[in-house]
């Protein structure tokens, strides 16, 4: 363990989405001297377009199983790194900060843990083409490009949406959605996204977009004021008329500028939360 500012950068993708959809922060934060890992979910670590081929990797994916993998890439950084997750990866980023792990953490449009019962109208229907059959539970589920257009880029053109589909979009695996989506709180017990809102952890910050359709600022508002009884700092910021592709679509640099700044201002060195465990 060590006291020193963090010099690396964890980037988590989110579902329907792999490292790819990272490109552009990779090349950004390397040019201020930030070394940047982007550690895919297990099977992953091939290209979108065999991951398109072989949906399977996708279907049989756990949450355990990735959250196990993160952590071990995490764990074999020497000084505690800064954590970024976009949507389901905000979600990991929450369950990484959990375990102590990381010297701070920023979610940007993220998937909402356990106990968030917020569910506007538009989540809703860009989750539906996911939930609309039980059977996609065993199922990668991908998004058509109109859907993607709705629930990724609803402020791009459809010209430019297609554009973002093409190179960037996979399956998801449907058991995440349905598990983890607008059905958690409705089943007995933690399930896998469940975190203890109260304990110390390294300080959080939530981005939202205003125009994000998928997770709406409402989810992620309140997803942090979940935490108001831990001791840990905890901060929301909403950035106006971004959707959810907020990390590519124009004037993302803001958004990693910021994610950056933040998270270099409030990191946590020496992870005295963890002492005691």
């Amino acid at each position: 363990m060590t006291d020193s500012a963090p010099d690396t950068v964890v980037l988590v993708h989110g579902l329907w989405m792999t490292p790819r959809s990272w490109e552009n922060w990779v090349e950004h934060y390397r040019a201020k001297g930030v070394t940047v890992l982007t550690p895919a979910y297990p099977g992953f670590e091939i290209e979108v377009e065999a991951l398109r081929e072989n949906p399977q990797i996708i279907a049989e994916l756990t949450v355990a199983d990735t959250l196990d993998h993160l952590a071990s890439v995490i764990e074999g950084v020497d000084t505690p790194p800064l954590i970024m997750g976009h949507s389901f990866g905000g979600t990991l980023t929450q369950l990484l900060l959990a375990r102590g792990l990381g010297s701070a953490g920023i979610v940007i449009d993220s998937a909402p843990t356990e106990g968030v019962r917020v569910t506007p109208v538009s989540q809703a229907r860009s989750l539906f083409p996911a939930l609309k059959n039980p059977a996609n539970r065993h199922r990668a589920v991908g998004f058509t490009p109109e859907e993607f257009h709705y629930a990724f880029t609803n402020t791009l053109t459809v010209e430019e949406s297609r554009t973002v589909w093409d190179r960037y979009a996979i399956a998801a695996p449907g058991y995440w959605v349905w598990e983890y989506g607008l059905f958690a709180n409705f089943k007995p017990g933690h399930q896998d996204t469940w975190v203890d809102y109260t304990a110390d952890r390294a300080p959080l910050l939530f981005i939202a977009g205003e125009s994000d359709h998928i997770m709406p600022p409402s989810v992620n508002r309140s997803n942090a004021r979940h935490y108001r009884a831990s001791p840990a700092l905890t901060e929301y910021v909403e950035f106006a008329g971004r959707d959810h592709w907020t990390c590519a679509a124009p004037g993302w640099e803001a958004v990693a500028d910021r994610a950056l700044e933040w998270g270099l201002t409030h990191a946590r060195t020496g992870r005295p939360w963890l002492a005691g465990r």
